[in-house]
């Protein structure tokens, strides 16, 4: 099928898409290369639009907006949406996403963004969210359950677009049987609200006796989510490069206000909740689809990965002292010395989030049968990370 890759308005490229295996076979003409994903530019060579390399990374970046092959449960969400691998859902709603504004649009149509894009538009979302989140083994049976964005989330966890009130919102459940993401999304973001970090609110709601964590969309129908991943992908990979400084130092570059300190937010929370999955794709910028400006830090998002405990015959075997900074797995004491004045952090502004913890942990125990001990252990672990964080404060003055 020939099609126009558009971002918004703009047309990008005209290509060969191949419908069967959801990859580009050829490009026949550049429109305009700079409103490309931000990850393609550094592939583009000019003189060679058909480099094989290009229409490689083109065709991986269209499949990477899908659901991976890594979500779990997949095998029972494929039976339920009666498919048999999740590329096969890119192309059903245009690859029209809720975290940027990218779509294909057929060479010979008429069809407009304004007419198609989920910002302004609802989608039939409810057998999506029943095949994701429930455990009914039933199979979708409209065929505008398949034209979601749902189609293009990424991620592991079990998770559905919903409408609630005009506003998008993602619903999240655990991973496998473990319940306690949703509580560490709210919790962080109790946490960010009384230190005064930029995030993404996170709640707590019931879907079919499961607890999920719900959070509105942060991208609008202007703008869209660039990934770090993205950012650093074109910086030349010497073995001595400080991928963490280059990062900042782009970031300044492109006039982003406050932003070794809106970073260093994101680790210093991690370091409190102990996150162990601050992987290169869920945190980022906000850039202007139209001008192409980058607007802001992205505000703090997924958070569920943390305050890891596991118990083996009722008693402790694991708690992890690890997490991700860029490409290496460090301790989360060798992360937090990456912010430069910890002072500027009142610890007092947390005091009582440990009782505010507990009882929300307490409030869903009839749902997450979270144990009492486990309750407590989070808890104590919590306050550790917490007046570990208040002495290295007061090391620091």
């Amino acid at each position: 099928m020939k099609c126009i890759l558009m971002n918004k308005n703009v047309e990008i490229l005209i290509a060969e898409y191949n419908e069967t295996s959801k990859f580009f076979d050829k490009i026949y003409e550049i429109k305009n290369i700079n409103y490309a994903p931000y990850i393609l530019k550094s592939f583009y060579i000019e003189k060679n639009i058909n480099d094989i390399n290009f229409i490689t990374n083109l065709s991986e970046w269209f499949k990477g907006r899908g659901i991976p092959t890594w979500r779990d449960k997949l095998d029972l969400l494929l039976h339920r949406l009666n498919i048999t691998a999740p590329y096969e859902l890119l192309d059903k709603a245009f690859g029209l996403s809720l975290s940027d504004q990218y779509w294909l649009k057929p060479y010979d149509s008429n069809i407009s963004y304004n007419d198609i894009n989920f910002f302004d538009h609802d989608f039939d979302y409810a057998e999506f969210m029943e095949a994701s989140l429930s455990t009914n083994s039933g199979i979708i049976t409209k065929a505008s359950s398949l034209k979601t964005p749902n189609n293009t989330t990424d991620g592991m966890l079990k998770k559905a677009w919903i409408i609630d009130k005009d506003t998008r919102y993602l619903l999240k459940g655990g991973y496998k049987n473990e319940i306690l993401q949703p509580f560490n999304e709210v919790l962080a973001s109790e946490i960010c609200r009384r230190l005064g970090f930029d995030h993404v609110e996170y709640t707590i709601d019931i879907y079919k006796e499961k607890v999920v964590s719900k959070c509105p969309c942060f991208i609008t129908k202007d703008t869209e989510f660039v990934t770090c991943y993205q950012i650093i992908n074109d910086m030349k990979r010497y073995d001595n490069i400080n991928y963490y400084e280059e990062y900042i130092k782009k970031l300044e570059e492109q006039n982003i206000k406050d932003a070794r300190e809106k970073v260093e937010n994101m680790y210093i929370l991690d370091f409190i909740i102990m996150n162990e999955d601050r992987h290169l794709n869920n945190f980022g910028i906000i850039r202007d689809v139209n001008t192409l400006k980058w607007i802001d830090i992205a505000p703090i998002f997924d958070n569920g990965q943390s305050l890891s405990i596991e118990y083996y015959d009722d008693e402790e075997i694991h708690i992890s002292g690890n997490g991700r900074m860029f490409y290496e797995i460090k301790p989360f004491d060798e992360i937090i010395k990456v912010v430069k004045d910890l002072k500027r952090i009142d610890v007092s502004k947390l005091d009582g989030i440990i009782d505010w913890f507990d009882n929300l942990l307490h409030q869903y125990q009839y749902l997450t049968k979270i144990s009492d001990k486990k309750i407590n252990k989070l808890c104590t672990l919590l306050n550790s990370q917490i007046n570990k964080l208040n002495e290295l404060i007061l090391k620091d003055k």
